[in-house]
């Protein structure tokens, strides 16, 4: 089947790129190997979940949230935003359709593309002008290489898969990161009455959402470096020095980091009052498991009943783009760095790599049909 552009991916970033497209009269077609768009959302964030960046920054092209819309948008109001989108720009993805290799062909100057269906169990061949991979770099969930993990007796499970603390009450329970997801999680779980321990390696900076809302508003007109120590100034303030609670701040700020590395700072939903009260137990790394023991590279150990790992993710784009240009790297994410990390060659992109959130996918979605429509 010949087409002009065919993305891959109906989470965010495909559906902003598929209503730029329309939006400048590109014909495309859309795959996604689930069953619904934003299965991400959907199926594998927990229940409590919201955005941690104000609407204003959280909208996709074309069209902003209403001003009914809650300031910091709960899970479910998001997907009827992202439902509603689709409707709006006439979206309309071929579901249950798993790609399995992409190869670009010198000869017809296409992007050949083997799919299946897992429905009918049928294989389907295109042959596309364009590919945009937007399938993001949340393909599966990343559990680190820990000696003894195979020998832990307890639940040892990934955050994609964590729904709710109810049903760990009384648990001893170690969360494994602390970005946002282990910071939330950890707070839900002792909320829910675990006994809960986190392990934080890398120093990260703790913010309050309006923090980041006003921060992201000054940077439109004031010195990145100026709004991060304003900010930074004020969570100290708020927060008080948590190194002591084995919290380390980075050097960078936290809106330079953003830029120059795609990490966000951690956006507190309580954890930090309960990291200081000591409800919430900070490590700094684990060394090794023997059962269900833990032993910690600060020469401390646990008996723990469960292991959640909010480890991130990685992408699973290199297990069937087939890359002779070292266009991605191991984890999956395109080699070429930010702000072009958008584009690679002979007519590929990749949409919602650039670990800039919402916004970032936006700016993906322009990017490419411009690009896209300056060549048709």
């Amino acid at each position: 089947m010949k087409l002009a552009v065919l993305i891959i991916g109906a989470g965010p970033a495909g559906l902003a790129t598929a209503a730029c497209l329309r939006q400048r009269s590109i014909p495309y077609l859309i795959v996604e190997r689930e069953d619904c768009s934003a299965s991400l959302w959907r199926y594998r964030t927990y229940d409590r979940v919201k955005l941690h960046l104000s609407k204003e920054f959280s909208s996709l092209p074309y069209m902003p949230h209403p001003d009914s819309t809650p300031t910091y948008i709960p899970k479910e109001e998001f997907l009827k935003y992202l439902d509603c989108y689709a409707e709006h720009f006439d979206i309309k993805p071929r579901y249950c359709t798993s790609v399995v290799s992409a190869a670009y062909d010198e000869g017809t100057s296409r992007w050949i593309v083997a799919a299946r269906d897992t429905v009918a169990g049928t294989e389907i061949l295109y042959a596309a002008k364009f590919l945009v991979v937007a399938t993001g770099e949340n393909g599966e969930g990343r559990i680190p290489e820990i000696l003894g993990l195979e020998s832990f007796h307890g639940e040892a499970t990934h955050s994609s898969t964590y729904k709710s603390g109810s049903g760990y009450a009384g648990k001893r329970v170690l969360v494994v990161g602390a970005g946002n997801s282990g910071m939330e999680i950890a707070y839900d779980l002792a909320s829910h009455g675990a006994d809960t321990s986190i392990v934080a390696r890398s120093p990260v900076h703790i913010m309050t959402k309006g923090l980041i809302r006003l921060g992201m508003t000054f940077v439109q007109y004031i010195p990145i470096t100026i709004v991060d120590l304003f900010i930074a100034n004020i969570a100290d303030f708020i927060f008080g020095d948590l190194s002591k609670y084995g919290i380390v701040r980075p050097r960078i700020g936290p809106l330079l980091l953003k830029s120059k590395t795609g990490r966000s700072c951690v956006i507190d939903v309580g954890t930090a009052g309960l990291i200081k009260k000591g409800i919430v137990k900070v490590f700094k790394g684990i060394s090794k498991i023997i059962g269900n023991n833990v032993q910690f590279e600060c020469g401390n150990d646990c008996e723990f009943d469960v292991i959640v790992f909010a480890t991130g993710y990685k992408s699973t784009a290199n297990l069937w783009l087939k890359d002779d240009k070292c266009v991605l790297n191991s984890d999956g994410r395109p080699s070429k760095g930010y702000p072009n990390i958008w584009k690679g060659e002979n007519g590929l992109y990749f949409s919602g790599f650039a670990r800039m959130g919402l916004a970032g996918i936006s700016k993906d979605a322009y990017n490419i049909a411009n690009d896209i429509v300056s060549v048709y």
